[in-house]
Protein backbone atom coordinates (compact mmCIF):
# COMPACT_ATOMS: atom_id res chain seq x y z
CA UNK A 1 0.00 0.00 0.00
CA UNK A 2 2.79 2.69 0.89
CA UNK A 3 4.61 2.09 -2.51
CA UNK A 4 1.23 2.84 -4.47
CA UNK A 5 0.68 5.41 -2.41
CA UNK A 6 4.00 6.94 -3.40
CA UNK A 7 3.77 5.62 -6.81
CA UNK A 8 0.45 7.48 -6.91
CA UNK A 9 2.50 10.73 -5.56
CA UNK A 10 5.29 10.79 -7.59
CA UNK A 11 2.81 10.72 -11.18
CA UNK A 12 0.88 13.29 -9.96
CA UNK A 13 4.17 15.42 -8.86
CA UNK A 14 5.16 15.04 -12.47
CA UNK A 15 2.13 16.11 -14.17
CA UNK A 16 2.26 19.01 -16.41
CA UNK A 17 -0.16 21.92 -16.60
CA UNK A 18 -0.52 25.56 -17.39
CA UNK A 19 -0.62 28.84 -18.70
CA UNK A 20 2.05 31.13 -17.86
CA UNK A 21 5.25 31.51 -19.66
CA UNK A 22 8.47 30.00 -18.10
CA UNK A 23 12.31 29.60 -18.82
CA UNK A 24 14.86 27.67 -17.17
CA UNK A 25 18.06 29.69 -16.99
CA UNK A 26 21.69 28.81 -15.79
CA UNK A 27 23.08 32.14 -14.30
CA UNK A 28 26.60 32.58 -13.99
CA UNK A 29 27.73 34.83 -10.93
CA UNK A 30 30.84 36.02 -9.25
CA UNK A 31 30.10 36.67 -5.29
CA UNK A 32 32.10 37.19 -1.96
CA UNK A 33 31.03 37.67 1.53
CA UNK A 34 32.29 37.98 4.86
CA UNK A 35 31.94 34.57 6.21
CA UNK A 36 32.25 32.74 9.75
CA UNK A 37 35.37 30.40 9.99
CA UNK A 38 33.93 27.46 12.55
CA UNK A 39 36.35 24.77 14.50
CA UNK A 40 34.14 22.03 13.67
CA UNK A 41 35.11 19.18 11.42
CA UNK A 42 32.98 17.78 8.67
CA UNK A 43 30.35 15.21 9.75
CA UNK A 44 30.94 11.99 8.18
CA UNK A 45 28.03 9.72 9.51
CA UNK A 46 25.34 9.57 11.61
CA UNK A 47 26.85 10.55 15.10
CA UNK A 48 28.14 13.21 13.93
CA UNK A 49 25.40 14.45 12.43
CA UNK A 50 23.23 13.69 15.32
CA UNK A 51 26.56 15.62 17.93
CA UNK A 52 26.07 18.79 15.64
CA UNK A 53 22.10 18.69 16.01
CA UNK A 54 22.38 18.05 20.40
CA UNK A 55 24.86 21.00 20.19
CA UNK A 56 22.82 23.09 18.27
CA UNK A 57 20.16 22.51 20.69
CA UNK A 58 22.00 22.35 24.09
CA UNK A 59 20.22 25.23 26.22
CA UNK A 60 21.93 27.73 27.74
CA UNK A 61 24.60 27.79 24.98
CA UNK A 62 24.97 29.43 21.54
CA UNK A 63 26.98 27.08 19.86
CA UNK A 64 27.78 29.09 16.84
CA UNK A 65 29.65 31.77 18.89
CA UNK A 66 31.59 28.81 20.97
CA UNK A 67 33.19 27.65 17.43
CA UNK A 68 33.44 30.71 15.96
CA UNK A 69 37.22 31.49 15.12
CA UNK A 70 37.50 34.99 13.35
CA UNK A 71 35.77 35.58 9.81
CA UNK A 72 37.33 34.49 6.41
CA UNK A 73 36.23 36.39 2.82
CA UNK A 74 34.89 33.33 0.75
CA UNK A 75 34.49 34.29 -2.97
CA UNK A 76 34.09 31.85 -6.19
CA UNK A 77 32.63 31.73 -9.76
CA UNK A 78 28.98 29.83 -9.33
CA UNK A 79 26.24 28.98 -11.36
CA UNK A 80 22.85 29.61 -10.18
CA UNK A 81 19.87 27.13 -11.69
CA UNK A 82 16.32 30.00 -11.87
CA UNK A 83 13.15 29.65 -13.45
CA UNK A 84 11.59 32.75 -14.95
CA UNK A 85 7.50 33.09 -15.45
CA UNK A 86 5.47 35.62 -16.89
CA UNK A 87 2.15 36.17 -18.13
CA UNK A 88 0.89 35.03 -21.92
CA UNK A 89 0.41 38.73 -22.45
CA UNK A 90 4.11 39.70 -21.58
CA UNK A 91 5.67 40.02 -18.37
CA UNK A 92 4.03 42.27 -16.06
CA UNK A 93 5.15 45.41 -14.66
CA UNK A 94 6.12 43.97 -10.69
CA UNK A 95 9.10 40.94 -10.48
CA UNK A 96 9.05 38.72 -7.85
CA UNK A 97 12.37 37.34 -6.58
CA UNK A 98 11.30 34.16 -4.42
CA UNK A 99 13.95 32.44 -2.46
CA UNK A 100 13.25 29.12 -1.23
CA UNK A 101 14.38 27.78 2.84
CA UNK A 102 15.65 24.54 3.74
CA UNK A 103 14.94 21.37 2.94
CA UNK A 104 13.83 22.38 -0.57
CA UNK A 105 14.80 23.92 -4.02
CA UNK A 106 12.96 26.19 -5.97
CA UNK A 107 9.85 23.60 -6.74
CA UNK A 108 8.77 24.90 -3.13
CA UNK A 109 7.09 27.70 -5.13
CA UNK A 110 5.65 25.73 -8.35
CA UNK A 111 4.99 22.37 -6.39
CA UNK A 112 3.30 20.35 -9.24
CA UNK A 113 1.43 17.92 -7.54
CA UNK A 114 -2.08 17.41 -7.80
CA UNK A 115 -2.13 19.62 -11.33
CA UNK A 116 -0.22 22.48 -9.51
CA UNK A 117 -2.98 22.98 -7.16
CA UNK A 118 -0.68 24.41 -4.66
CA UNK A 119 1.59 26.14 -6.63
CA UNK A 120 2.11 29.86 -5.62
CA UNK A 121 3.91 30.58 -9.06
CA UNK A 122 0.81 29.91 -10.99
CA UNK A 123 -1.34 31.81 -8.55
CA UNK A 124 1.06 34.84 -8.94
CA UNK A 125 1.56 34.91 -12.63
CA UNK A 126 -2.23 33.38 -13.85
CA UNK A 127 -4.45 34.95 -11.51
CA UNK A 128 -2.82 38.50 -10.58
CA UNK A 129 -0.29 38.88 -13.44
CA UNK A 130 3.11 39.26 -11.92
CA UNK A 131 6.43 37.78 -13.17
CA UNK A 132 8.42 35.47 -10.93
CA UNK A 133 12.05 34.52 -10.85
CA UNK A 134 12.18 31.52 -8.48
CA UNK A 135 15.92 29.67 -8.04
CA UNK A 136 17.92 27.06 -6.35
CA UNK A 137 19.84 29.01 -3.34
CA UNK A 138 23.42 29.01 -4.00
CA UNK A 139 24.46 25.36 -2.57
CA UNK A 140 21.30 23.55 -3.48
CA UNK A 141 19.55 21.79 -6.12
CA UNK A 142 20.74 22.58 -9.96
CA UNK A 143 22.26 25.30 -8.71
CA UNK A 144 26.48 24.87 -7.56
CA UNK A 145 27.00 22.57 -4.88
CA UNK A 146 29.52 23.85 -1.93
CA UNK A 147 32.87 21.71 -1.63
CA UNK A 148 32.92 23.02 2.10
CA UNK A 149 29.82 22.46 3.82
CA UNK A 150 30.84 24.70 6.98
CA UNK A 151 32.71 26.95 6.24
CA UNK A 152 31.91 28.33 2.47
CA UNK A 153 27.98 27.02 2.80
CA UNK A 154 26.61 29.57 4.94
CA UNK A 155 23.57 32.41 4.58
CA UNK A 156 26.24 35.20 3.78
CA UNK A 157 27.19 33.81 0.50
CA UNK A 158 24.24 32.88 -0.05
CA UNK A 159 22.61 36.63 0.39
CA UNK A 160 25.44 37.52 -1.67
CA UNK A 161 24.40 35.46 -4.82
CA UNK A 162 20.84 37.01 -4.14
CA UNK A 163 22.32 40.62 -4.41
CA UNK A 164 24.11 39.71 -7.34
CA UNK A 165 20.38 38.54 -8.98
CA UNK A 166 18.46 41.41 -8.15
CA UNK A 167 20.96 43.90 -9.49
CA UNK A 168 21.12 41.79 -12.76
CA UNK A 169 17.22 41.68 -12.74
CA UNK A 170 17.12 45.17 -12.12
CA UNK A 171 19.38 46.57 -14.35
CA UNK A 172 17.78 44.01 -17.41
CA UNK A 173 21.70 42.23 -17.12
CA UNK A 174 20.37 38.47 -16.73
CA UNK A 175 21.82 36.51 -19.96
CA UNK A 176 18.62 34.94 -21.65
CA UNK A 177 15.94 37.58 -20.15
CA UNK A 178 15.26 41.03 -21.93
CA UNK A 179 11.95 41.70 -19.61
CA UNK A 180 12.05 45.20 -18.21
CA UNK A 181 10.13 45.60 -14.49
CA UNK A 182 9.06 48.70 -12.67
CA UNK A 183 9.59 47.33 -9.15
CA UNK A 184 10.74 44.07 -7.74
CA UNK A 185 9.72 42.17 -4.68
CA UNK A 186 11.42 40.25 -2.92
CA UNK A 187 9.32 37.15 -1.42
CA UNK A 188 11.11 34.54 1.18
CA UNK A 189 10.56 31.27 3.06
CA UNK A 190 12.00 30.49 6.57
CA UNK A 191 16.04 30.87 5.25
CA UNK A 192 14.88 32.23 2.30
CA UNK A 193 12.97 35.15 4.38
CA UNK A 194 16.57 35.31 6.47
CA UNK A 195 17.97 36.48 3.46
CA UNK A 196 15.75 38.24 2.05
CA UNK A 197 16.12 40.56 5.34
CA UNK A 198 19.90 40.72 5.16
CA UNK A 199 19.49 41.45 1.68
CA UNK A 200 17.61 44.65 2.67
CA UNK A 201 19.36 45.61 5.71
CA UNK A 202 22.47 45.37 4.06
CA UNK A 203 21.05 47.62 1.27
CA UNK A 204 17.72 48.92 1.65
CA UNK A 205 16.95 50.58 -1.53
CA UNK A 206 17.58 47.08 -3.40
CA UNK A 207 13.89 46.13 -3.29
CA UNK A 208 10.70 47.69 -3.78
CA UNK A 209 8.86 45.28 -1.07
CA UNK A 210 9.21 42.25 1.51
CA UNK A 211 6.89 39.53 1.74
CA UNK A 212 8.79 37.11 4.69
CA UNK A 213 7.05 33.98 4.61
CA UNK A 214 7.82 31.38 7.34
CA UNK A 215 9.59 33.83 9.56
CA UNK A 216 9.89 35.56 13.19
CA UNK A 217 12.92 36.91 14.97
CA UNK A 218 12.60 34.60 17.97
CA UNK A 219 15.43 31.72 17.42
CA UNK A 220 14.20 30.59 20.97
CA UNK A 221 12.65 27.15 19.17
CA UNK A 222 15.16 26.70 16.06
CA UNK A 223 16.63 23.55 18.21
CA UNK A 224 12.53 21.79 17.63
CA UNK A 225 13.30 22.09 13.98
CA UNK A 226 16.97 20.69 14.57
CA UNK A 227 16.19 17.76 16.44
CA UNK A 228 13.15 17.06 15.15
CA UNK A 229 14.81 16.29 11.65
CA UNK A 230 16.31 13.62 12.80
CA UNK A 231 19.76 14.20 10.64
CA UNK A 232 21.55 12.20 8.86
CA UNK A 233 24.62 12.67 6.11
CA UNK A 234 22.66 13.58 2.94
CA UNK A 235 24.55 11.32 0.55
CA UNK A 236 23.73 8.41 2.36
CA UNK A 237 20.13 8.52 0.90
CA UNK A 238 20.68 7.65 -2.81
CA UNK A 239 18.11 10.35 -4.13
CA UNK A 240 20.61 13.05 -2.67
CA UNK A 241 24.16 11.28 -3.89
CA UNK A 242 25.47 14.27 -5.81
CA UNK A 243 25.82 16.26 -2.45
CA UNK A 244 29.36 16.17 -0.90
CA UNK A 245 29.67 14.80 2.65
CA UNK A 246 28.74 17.08 4.83
CA UNK A 247 25.30 18.40 4.15
CA UNK A 248 22.65 16.89 6.40
CA UNK A 249 19.02 15.80 5.51
CA UNK A 250 16.50 14.22 7.90
CA UNK A 251 16.37 10.46 8.12
CA UNK A 252 12.67 10.12 7.26
CA UNK A 253 9.33 11.49 6.13
CA UNK A 254 9.06 12.20 10.00
CA UNK A 255 11.75 14.43 10.33
CA UNK A 256 9.63 16.40 7.39
CA UNK A 257 6.21 16.25 9.15
CA UNK A 258 7.72 17.48 12.50
CA UNK A 259 9.52 20.51 10.92
CA UNK A 260 6.81 21.74 8.08
CA UNK A 261 3.71 19.60 8.35
CA UNK A 262 0.91 21.22 10.49
CA UNK A 263 -1.59 18.57 12.57
CA UNK A 264 -4.88 18.37 10.05
CA UNK A 265 -3.74 20.24 7.49
CA UNK A 266 -1.98 18.36 4.60
CA UNK A 267 -2.22 15.95 2.28
CA UNK A 268 -0.32 12.88 3.16
CA UNK A 269 0.64 11.88 -0.46
CA UNK A 270 1.99 15.70 -0.37
CA UNK A 271 4.23 14.74 2.50
CA UNK A 272 5.15 11.86 1.15
CA UNK A 273 6.88 13.84 -2.08
CA UNK A 274 7.67 16.62 -0.18
CA UNK A 275 10.35 14.25 1.62
CA UNK A 276 11.42 12.34 -1.67
CA UNK A 277 12.06 15.47 -3.55
CA UNK A 278 13.28 17.13 -0.45
CA UNK A 279 16.96 18.77 -0.65
CA UNK A 280 19.27 18.83 2.10
CA UNK A 281 20.89 21.72 4.22
CA UNK A 282 24.72 22.40 5.38
CA UNK A 283 25.83 22.69 9.13
CA UNK A 284 27.44 26.09 7.72
CA UNK A 285 23.62 27.48 7.12
CA UNK A 286 22.28 26.05 10.12
CA UNK A 287 24.61 27.86 12.30
CA UNK A 288 24.22 31.05 10.50
CA UNK A 289 20.48 30.71 10.55
CA UNK A 290 19.26 33.44 13.01
CA UNK A 291 22.68 35.62 12.91
CA UNK A 292 21.12 37.92 10.02
CA UNK A 293 18.16 38.46 11.28
CA UNK A 294 19.53 40.18 14.82
CA UNK A 295 20.06 43.36 14.09
CA UNK A 296 17.37 46.27 12.72
CA UNK A 297 16.96 46.29 8.96
CA UNK A 298 16.05 50.30 8.03
CA UNK A 299 13.81 49.04 4.67
CA UNK A 300 11.51 51.48 4.18
CA UNK A 301 8.95 49.99 1.92
CA UNK A 302 6.33 48.08 2.62
CA UNK A 303 6.94 44.59 4.91
CA UNK A 304 4.72 41.61 5.02
CA UNK A 305 5.21 38.46 7.31
CA UNK A 306 2.96 35.44 6.56
CA UNK A 307 3.54 32.60 9.33
CA UNK A 308 1.65 29.37 10.06
CA UNK A 309 -0.37 29.43 13.69
CA UNK A 310 1.19 26.30 14.61
CA UNK A 311 4.96 26.99 12.96
CA UNK A 312 7.31 24.98 14.30
CA UNK A 313 11.10 26.46 13.97
CA UNK A 314 9.65 30.18 14.61
CA UNK A 315 6.76 29.83 17.06
CA UNK A 316 7.65 26.58 18.87
CA UNK A 317 4.13 25.39 17.80
CA UNK A 318 1.84 28.78 18.34
CA UNK A 319 2.80 31.50 17.25
CA UNK A 320 -0.53 33.22 19.39
CA UNK A 321 1.36 32.53 22.72
CA UNK A 322 3.02 35.49 23.05
CA UNK A 323 2.73 35.43 27.35
CA UNK A 324 2.28 39.05 26.25
CA UNK A 325 -0.92 40.64 26.23
CA UNK A 326 -0.08 43.57 24.00
CA UNK A 327 2.08 41.24 21.52
CA UNK A 328 -0.73 39.90 18.97
CA UNK A 329 1.65 36.98 17.88
CA UNK A 330 5.40 36.10 17.99
CA UNK A 331 5.88 37.16 14.11
CA UNK A 332 4.17 40.65 15.20
CA UNK A 333 7.54 41.48 17.23
CA UNK A 334 9.16 41.87 14.08
CA UNK A 335 7.77 45.26 13.27
CA UNK A 336 10.08 46.48 15.85
CA UNK A 337 13.19 45.61 13.94
CA UNK A 338 11.49 47.65 10.68
CA UNK A 339 11.28 51.01 12.29
CA UNK A 340 10.93 52.56 8.83
CA UNK A 341 8.68 49.92 6.98
CA UNK A 342 5.53 51.48 5.45
CA UNK A 343 2.28 49.63 6.48
CA UNK A 344 4.46 46.66 8.62
CA UNK A 345 1.93 43.93 8.87
CA UNK A 346 1.89 40.38 10.35
CA UNK A 347 -0.46 37.77 9.61
CA UNK A 348 -1.14 34.38 11.21
CA UNK A 349 -2.43 31.88 8.48
CA UNK A 350 -4.79 29.53 10.89
CA UNK A 351 -3.98 26.36 11.57
CA UNK A 352 -0.76 26.28 9.12
CA UNK A 353 2.11 24.69 9.96
CA UNK A 354 6.24 25.67 8.85
CA UNK A 355 5.70 24.84 5.17
CA UNK A 356 3.01 27.38 4.24
CA UNK A 357 2.66 26.62 0.50
CA UNK A 358 1.79 22.55 0.65
CA UNK A 359 -0.74 23.11 3.16
CA UNK A 360 -4.28 22.80 2.77
CA UNK A 361 -4.33 26.30 4.22
CA UNK A 362 -2.57 27.63 1.48
CA UNK A 363 -4.76 29.84 -0.41
CA UNK A 364 -5.19 31.95 2.74
CA UNK A 365 -1.40 32.14 2.79
CA UNK A 366 -1.72 33.13 -1.43
CA UNK A 367 -4.76 35.68 -0.41
CA UNK A 368 -2.96 37.55 2.24
CA UNK A 369 0.31 37.63 0.53
CA UNK A 370 -1.75 39.14 -2.98
CA UNK A 371 -3.89 41.47 -0.87
CA UNK A 372 -1.08 43.44 1.45
CA UNK A 373 0.88 43.84 -2.14
CA UNK A 374 -2.19 45.63 -4.54
CA UNK A 375 -3.39 47.80 -0.97
CA UNK A 376 0.09 48.80 -0.67
CA UNK A 377 0.89 49.96 -4.23
CA UNK A 378 2.51 46.75 -5.77
CA UNK A 379 0.13 45.50 -7.32
CA UNK A 380 1.25 44.10 -11.38
CA UNK A 381 -2.18 45.75 -13.09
Amino acid sequence: MVKALTAAAVAAFTSVAAAARCQNLTIPVSVSARNGNFKLANPTNAIDATNFALNMARQGHNYTDEILDGYNTVSGDYNISATYCEPDAGPGNVLQVCTHGIGFDRSYWDFSYNNYNYSYVRDAVDQHGYSTFTWDRLGIGMSSLFQDPINEGQLWIETAALRYLTEGLRNQQIQGMSAQFQKIVHVGHSFGSSQSYALTAMDPTISDGIVLTGFSQNGTFASQFVLGSNFIIANTNAALAKYPTGYLAPSSAVGVHIDFFAPGDFDPQVLQVAYMTGQPVTPGEILTLTGASASPNSFGGPVLVVTGERDTPYCGGDCLATGDPSLASIPAASKMFFPNAQNFNASITPGAGHGLNLQYSHPITYNTIFSYLSQNGLSAQ
